[in-house]
């Protein structure tokens, strides 16, 4: 206070007679000062915990953006392996579909290569068979020439001894020198008899399959007579089988009417599930096959006969025509890539005909028959070769794989009836008994009481007779 009582110096803290005036200004400073200096340490402190708490909010939003970034590099990285996984899966199946256009395509190239290789041999053979035709034609002609002079001699004796009848007396045989023969005559026989003797040793030697690719025309004329039903004549140094008269066949209910060869299967359109599979398909090895079956076709092609499918080959044994081919044209192959291509056009006309494939691996033969007519022939065709067994067999389709791989455009679109598959050659006696219906050949390993319908729209139809099957 301001009264005048005193401190001490025990009591102000200073050296007595200071006066508690002077002492309470300089508290009072004192205390501004320090209020002061407390109010600035207090706005330094404030402002230091501003800049931390500034630096926390700074680095505690950097934790989080650094959080959210390492998220959205992990749905990255998921993303990217999800699309890694697509992309292997994609290459993968483009993979598959290389390998498989590529093995389509040596196919192609094999079956080219072996087409080539099939002209270059027709080309030869046509060349050797109008080589023999023309030796055969001047032989002819020589021939002809020493059967004028025969004649030109056998008018001369003739008039001769027209000249000796008059002279003669009756009831006597005139004598002279007209009656005898020739000095030419016996040489001029000669030929001539050696010539048939040559012809019937040639028909002779024929065996029962032998005869041209398709029908022959007619015999020459004044060079020998027609042969009789089921004979062989010989043209152009070939034996060729002669067309049979029309006859009934199955023993038809009525006119043209074929009955009672079996169940029917009916392939109404291309879709790659009309597919028939036979079973047990082939239990040994063949070395020899003959396929029988009447066929109605109902497209302008033909489609896929049968198909026999194995592990290593997906063409062991096929019968097939597809859109690429000529109409009526059906590949025969046999252990992919050899084939043999074979004229059927006389299935287009959609009527019902019996057809009889015969393969050998003895010299390679093979013959196609068509209502029981040889319409086709060859050797050197899988010579000494052997179906395997233990494969898929199937009508109707032709498998790229076992038991699949089918294409609409190698579709069988039709009828069968009465098929049956044999481990041997048929002759033609068994061929025409089984197209008549007078026998059926023994033997047989496949018929369509082995048939398993697998799916699609096939039909198995049980009709009296073929025509009037759906």
């Amino acid at each position: 206070g301001e009264g005048n009582w005193e401190v001490t110096g025990r009591g102000c803290g200073q050296p007595p007679g200071l006066p508690c005036r002077v002492l309470g200004q300089f508290r009072s400073a004192l205390c501004l000062v320090g209020l002061h200096w407390f109010r600035r340490f207090q706005e330094v402190t404030l402002t230091h915990l501003q800049s931390i708490a500034s630096n926390y909010n700074v680095s505690y939003n950097v934790d989080v953006r650094f959080r959210s970034l390492v998220e959205e590099s992990q749905a990255v990285a998921q993303a990217v392996n999800r699309s890694q996984a697509s992309l292997q899966g994609e290459l993968v199946q483009l993979k598959a579909w290389v390998r498989k256009l590529q093995r389509q395509s040596q196919k192609v190239d094999m079956r080219l290569r072996a087409l080539d290789l099939a002209l270059g041999e027709r080309s030869q053979q046509q060349a050797r068979e109008r080589k023999a035709h023309e030796a055969q034609e001047d032989a002819l002609r020589d021939s002809l020439a020493r059967l004028e002079d025969l004649v030109h001699s056998q008018g001369t004796r003739l008039a001769a001894l027209e000249q000796w009848l008059p002279v003669a007396h009756p009831g006597t045989t005139a004598l002279g020198p007209a009656l005898v023969p020739a000095p030419t005559q016996p040489d001029l026989l000669g030929l001539s008899s050696l010539k048939l003797q040559r012809d019937r040793q040639e028909l002779r030697a024929v065996s029962e399959h032998r005869g041209p690719r398709q029908d022959s025309s007619a015999p020459l004329q004044g060079t020998q007579e027609p042969p009789a039903s089921g004979s062989y004549r010989v043209l152009n140094g070939t034996a060729t089988a002669p067309k049979d008269p029309p006859q009934q066949a199955w023993s038809p209910r009525g006119p043209g009417e074929i009955c009672g060869v079996g169940p029917t299967l009916v392939f109404p359109n291309a879709s790659t599930k009309n597919v028939v599979f036979l079973s047990p398909g082939f239990v040994t090895a063949l070395r020899a096959m003959s396929f029988c079956s009447w066929v109605r076709t109902a497209s302008g092609r033909l489609g896929t006969l049968l198909s026999y499918a194995t592990e290593d080959n997906d063409n062991k044994l096929v019968l097939h025509g597809r859109d690429s081919l000529l109409p009526g044209a059906i590949h025969f192959v046999i252990g992919d890539p050899a084939f043999r291509e074979l004229p059927l056009q006389p299935l287009l006309d959609g009527q019902w005909h019996h057809v009889c494939v015969i393969w050998t691996s003895t010299q390679g033969r093979y013959w196609l028959h068509v209502d029981r007519r040889l319409v086709a022939t060859g050797s050197r065709f899988r010579e000494g070769y052997e179906i395997p067994p233990g494969g898929s067999l199937v009508l109707g389709q032709e498998q790229d794989s076992v038991g699949g791989g089918f294409d609409s455009s190698e579709a069988f679109v039709g009828s069968m009836s009465g098929l049956a598959i044999w481990d041997r050659a048929l002759v033609p006696r068994e061929i025409a008994n089984l197209a008549i219906g007078k026998e059926f050949p023994t033997g047989a390993i496949l018929t369509l009481a082995n048939a398993a319908l697998a799916g699609g729209f096939v039909q198995r139809a049980n009709c009296t007779c073929l025509e009037r099957c759906p």
